[in-house]
């Protein structure tokens, strides 16, 4: 082969090969730029929040409002002593019903008995006293009238008649104050109604004093249970639809089949910082004695007005300085946070009545510090169980 045509054999082989060197390179930068934008694009993905959305549950109108109560008694009186000593006898224990002005207990008083032994004796000498000043007055006024001594010598024994006088009114109100106090070792019912509590036994030590004393200890309680108080915690946004003369059906564990008819009397008139409500006082009449005084009690209330509510999971709310929340998925994937009100809060699940739609994706565990605008991935939803194959018979 002659040499100008080896040389453009080889011209052509290099052209070729450089050719094809540019290929490869070129196929291997265009990979690379691929696989950055594809890992670009799952880093970005990655950094984004994933997030399981839910749908609220319509509740409907609610028409009745069931709320947790306590009952009390309609008038419920502790009854501590007002004299110190020992308890004589009790008369009535508990369980008793008892009318006003039943003696409960007497109470043995040798401290008192002594002081007013000591008063009366007081008293006593401070009339003889006054009656001796009297007579030696009237003597010396009858003397002033032939001038045989000074009017001043009888003004000072007319002064002291009226001290002595003074002091027979001192020693006579020391007496009936006594007298008053000895009254109270009989400890009586203030109305009808039932004993609830004996703290007392007889021969035990009786100190004076009440509820605010530091000493004295409640011996006896009398409770009228012919009516009952039923107190109850109502969210803020039911209050208007609660008004006095508001009809509720109450019901009690130990009584399950029964249903007791009762009626709003009273509104505190005032939410309650800490827990977003409004107590409302009820009352029930128990003329058999079924419902007792501190028991729990489930009530319903008839609602004056219809409120529409959306049930969440109590995981979707958020509590943060601008108050309660919810955050929704928009269009773009992207974050509404919604201020809410609670209607009733049921535990796993609450009831909004305002700020939520029936339509919105609800975020069901919010990641912390989500705002509004934020981009978020949403999760697939699981597929569903398959059901297990039946299993033949052996």
């Amino acid at each position: 082969m002659s040499q100008p045509k080896r040389f453009r054999r080889l011209k052509i082989a290099g052209v070729v090969g450089a050719v094809l060197a540019l290929a490869v390179v070129v196929h291997g930068v265009a990979i690379r730029a691929a696989e950055n934008s594809r890992l670009k694009d799952w880093t970005e993905a990655q950094a984004l929040p994933t997030v399981a959305i839910i749908a609220p549950v319509d509740g409907g109108a609610a028409h009745g409002l069931e709320l947790p109560g306590r009952l009390e008694a309609f008038a419920r009186a502790p009854i501590y002593a007002r004299v110190s000593g020992y308890l004589k006898s009790w008369k009535y224990d508990i369980g008793a019903p008892v009318k006003a002005g039943a003696l409960l207990a007497d109470i043995e008083t040798p401290d008192l008995d002594q002081q007013l032994l000591q008063a009366r004796a007081d008293l006593a000498s401070a009339q003889a006293n006054a009656e001796l000043a009297q007579t030696t007055a009237s003597r010396w006024q009858q003397v002033l009238k032939s001038g045989a001594v000074a009017k001043q010598d009888v003004d000072e024994k007319l002064g002291d008649l009226r001290a002595k006088q003074a002091m027979v009114k001192a020693a006579q109100a020391n007496v009936e104050r006594l007298v008053a106090m000895k009254n109270f070792a009989r400890l009586t019912a203030p109305f009808d109604g039932v004993v609830t509590a004996r703290n007392t036994d007889v021969g035990a030590l009786i100190n004076a004093g009440a509820s605010t004393g530091a000493t004295g200890q409640e011996l006896f309680v009398v409770s009228d249970t012919h009516k009952l108080r039923v107190y109850v915690n109502v969210p803020q946004n039911y209050v208007p639809s609660v008004p006095p003369g508001t009809r509720a059906t109450i019901q009690v564990p130990e009584h399950p089949d029964k249903r007791y008819s009762a009626t709003v009397e009273a509104s505190a008139q005032s939410v309650n910082s800490t827990s977003g409500t409004t107590l409302m006082q009820l009352s029930v009449e128990n003329p058999n004695g079924e419902l007792l005084p501190g028991a729990y009690a489930s009530v319903r209330l008839d609602l004056a007005q219809k409120i529409q509510v959306l049930s969440v999971p109590a995981s979707a709310l958020i509590f943060d300085a601008n108050g309660l929340s919810v955050a929704v998925v928009v269009a773009d994937d992207r974050v509404l946070v919604k201020p809410v009100s609670i209607a009733r809060d049921l535990g796993k699940t609450v009831e909004l009545s305002s700020g939520l739609e029936a339509n919105d994706r609800v975020i069901e565990n919010p990641p912390d510090g989500i705002v509004s605008g934020a981009q978020v991935r949403i999760a697939a939803a699981p597929a569903p169980k398959a059901a297990p194959p039946p299993q033949g018979k052996g």
